[in-house]
């Protein structure tokens, strides 16, 4: 099963190349062309949602994205090189995302809706659906409504803001902050005590925080480098306690970092 996991990963990889380099080598008649990225960032461990889903290993996550008209396409992955297990392979692609999106600006509102498909190793599959409104002014705020459509139905709403300042060299220092909230519909999808034990109680709390500062550093017309820092934490004490029992180490806060290269078509 996980060779088939991991050659289908391969597979969809390889069919996303083919489009990257068919748009990047191909000139349309039609004045809005298709647009197309990838990304590959390097963390200390990865996050998610305030949660540490990595045993205190590195992670490798490659993104292509491909767009036209607002329509976009993403393709994400998560390579894990020290991942526990029973698995003779310490490193292992242990997640692969797909997003289909749509986004379109109104005077000083962006909007956008999409779907999200979380392939998981090891544990059932994920869905959600979002949508998302920021708005062009100080601060860029936006919110974004997660919905779980596949099990443990719940939403997560985020609320984001950032700020980017430009310093000499056409370089950017980038500063982001966002919380988050879940609002859980599932008998499972409870609180925990400070013990790790799952409660009767739907889970209905505001859930993590998250600062980040970084560096956007062009290398050419095309591509550019981004280290950043960042710092995770719960926003209430029985946040701290689900954070708790669903990360890997028995903390609740976490400072991590990394750096992203991204190429743009």
């Amino acid at each position: 099963m996980e060779k088939k996991y991991n050659q289908n990963i391969i597979i969809c990889y390889i069919l996303c190349c083919l489009a990257l380099l068919f748009i990047s080598t191909n000139v349309l008649a039609d004045e809005e062309k298709p647009t197309a990225g990838a990304d590959i960032t390097i963390l200390s461990k990865y996050m998610w949602r305030g949660m540490e889903l990595s045993d205190d290993s590195l992670v490798i996550q490659p993104s292509i994205t491909v767009a036209f008209k607002g329509i976009s396409f993403n393709l994400w992955g998560n390579l894990d090189l020290d991942q526990d297990g029973d698995s003779e392979e310490k490193s292992q692609f242990n997640e692969t995302d797909m997003t289909f999106s749509y986004e379109k600006t109104i005077g000083m509102f962006g909007l956008g809706a999409g779907y999200i498909y979380y392939g998981l190793d090891g544990v059932d599959d994920s869905e959600e659906i979002y949508v998302s409104i920021g708005l062009d002014t100080l601060l860029s705020p936006n919110i974004t409504i997660y919905r779980e459509i596949a099990h443990a139905p719940a939403y997560y709403m985020n609320l984001g803001i950032s700020h980017s300042f430009n310093l000499p060299e056409e370089i950017s220092l980038d500063l982001a902050g966002s919380v988050g909230y879940y609002f859980s519909d599932d008998d499972d999808f409870t609180e925990y005590t400070g013990n790790g034990i799952p409660t009767s109680d739907k889970y209905r709390n505001f859930h993590d925080g998250l600062i980040s500062v970084g560096l956007t550093i062009p290398l050419c017309n095309y591509a550019s480098v981004s280290p950043m820092l960042a710092y995770s934490f719960p926003l209430i004490d029985d946040a701290d306690n689900f954070i708790t029992a669903g990360s890997f180490s028995d903390d609740s806060d976490f400072i991590f970092g990394g750096a992203t290269v991204s190429i743009s078509f």
